[in-house]
Formats: C-alpha cells, structure tokens, sequence
C-alpha cells in the first residue's frame, strides 16, 4: 500500500490547494500540511512554494511528482495481481477507444468468456487522451488504442491496421463526384469532427499537416464525442464526416451512408496495444494473441 504521505502529496500537487486535498482525503488542513513537511524533512528539500496566493512544486517536487505516480500505479496493480491470485474468476480491466470499444472489441470479448469462463474482463470505452491516462495511473491494466501515442512511455503491438475513410448522405452533393478533393473536405463548411483529444482526429490532422495543409484551414461544423451520433447526423444529410471504415460498414452494405474517396489520398492508421512494465504479462500474452487470430 502507498505510503499515506505520498498520497497526500499527490493531490495537492494535482489540486494545487492544501484545502482541497484536505476536502478530498477527509482530513484536517494541518494534517495535510503536516505531511507534506514530514516529506521534506525526510527528503531534505522543498518541494512545494508558494508563488502569491498560490502554490506550485519546486524541481524536486516535480521529480517527486513523476516518481509518485508511477508507484501509485505499479500500487494499485500489484493489489489487482493479488487479488487475481486466489480469486477462481480473475478481473481484468482494459480501456479501448471509441472506435474499437464500440465497433471491434464487444462481440470479440463474449466469444474470449466463452473460451475463458475463468476470465472476466470489464472494458471502459474513451478517448485515447483518457484511455493514456487511465493505464499510467493504473486503472486499467491494457488500452487497445487508434491513433498516436508516445511510443517511448508504453510497451506496443499491433492489432490491426485500419483505414479512415470520408462518408456522407446519399443526398450529399458529393455523392455526384468519383473523387472529392481535400480542399473540399476542410473548406465547405460541413465536416463534422470528432472531440479534441480522439485519436481518429489526431490522425486526420497529422495526414493534413502531412500534406501541407494548416489546422486553421479546417472549417469545422461540429465537434461531437459520440460516433452513433456523428453518424446519425451524417445520414441526416447535416454534414459529412472522416470515419473509421469499421464504424461504417453497416450502414455502407445498407446504403444509409455513402464513401467517398478523397482524390490522391489514403488516411491510414493502426489499432495498438498499449501497455507497461508492470501489466500482468501472463494475461496480456493469451488475450491479445486471441484478437489478434480472432481479426
């Protein structure tokens, strides 16, 4: 178990505010503020200053910060693995993306139960902002993610490959063309985009600086964090979107949405597992070696 201290350090680093750590961990102001000079006695540094009316680490605060975190993380995993140890049903939590949380991942997890009885897995869908966060603080034990990521701060493998793709209504005067130009996607007005912080859009604005174009050139209609609703406003012809092909393929074979390709180019991307040192390998192996055959 982590050391009540380093708690109490960690939120009022992440509050900034003793009062509201102290709201937070149930206990007195003093209590707080006791513990955090018990920290710099120990340590024999400052770690935290106050700047006016408001406070922030020192460089030693901050290193103790980072150090902080990663042993509350490797703390709450190392009681999950004990947990897991004697239970006859073991708990696994992982974290996916929209895309594949909604679309890939939920009938491939009831046919993994019905091969693993023993194996429960409880899968939290976000963005991939929110699915990074939740594996390094140790929420979740694996995020299967799209679009990019620190590559330095995780361990990854491949899923799959995947491909962005442009759809609209049939009604959509795109619908009369073979090819739509990108000048055309980011300039008319109607695009309707995903929420700052999904990795489909990460992707999207990462292939348009590739190609030269500036962020600020992309005229924005919507900005929604739903895909069943970014689709469900497509079909009713009140813009187009850049969707995951595998978000689309119903409504393509039923014709409620169109795909049109964008003239000379290819949105491509990758589904990866993510996770870190600490993870439970033995889980880790079996079940990814199972999406990966069962794609």
């Amino acid at each position: 178990m982590m050391d009540s201290k380093l708690i109490t350090f960690i939120q009022v680093a992440q509050l900034k505010s003793y009062t509201k750590a102290a709201e937070m961990l149930n206990l007195t102001q003093p209590a707080v503020t006791q513990h955090i000079r018990h920290l710099e006695e120990n340590y024999k540094v400052k770690l935290i200053k106050r700047i006016g009316r408001h406070i922030a680490l020192t460089e030693e605060g901050e290193l103790l910060l980072q150090y902080a975190k990663e042993f509350d993380s490797k703390a709450v995993a190392v009681e999950r693995k004990l947990r897991n140890k004697s239970a006859l049903v073991k708990r696994y939590n992982i974290g996916a993306t929209l895309t594949i949380g909604e679309y890939v991942l939920p009938q491939l997890l009831g046919k993994h139960k019905r091969f693993n009885s023993h194996i429960d897995i409880i899968l939290q869908v976000s963005n991939l902002e929110a699915i990074v966060k939740k594996l390094i603080s140790g929420e979740i034990d694996l995020g299967i993610v799209e679009g990019p990521f620190d590559t330095s701060k995780f361990f990854y493998e491949k899923l799959k490959d995947d491909e962005l793709v442009l759809v609209t209504s049939p009604l959509n005067s795109f619908v009369k063309r073979s090819k739509v130009k990108m000048t055309d996607v980011i300039g008319s007005g109607k695009l309707i985009h995903r929420e700052k912080g999904s990795g489909t859009r990460l992707v999207f604005e990462n292939k348009l600086l590739e190609l030269g174009y500036s962020l600020s050139d992309v005229q924005v209609y919507m900005e929604v964090g739903s895909i069943g609703a970014i689709k469900s406003l497509v079909e009713a012809n009140l813009g187009y979107t850049i969707i995951s092909k595998e978000a689309v393929k119903r409504e393509i074979d039923a014709g409620s949405l169109v795909m049109i390709p964008i003239e000379g180019v290819r949105i491509m991307r990758e589904f990866n597992f993510i996770y870190l040192d600490h993870s439970p390998k033995d889980f880790l192996s079996g079940f990814m070696n199972f999406l990966i055959k069962s794609m």
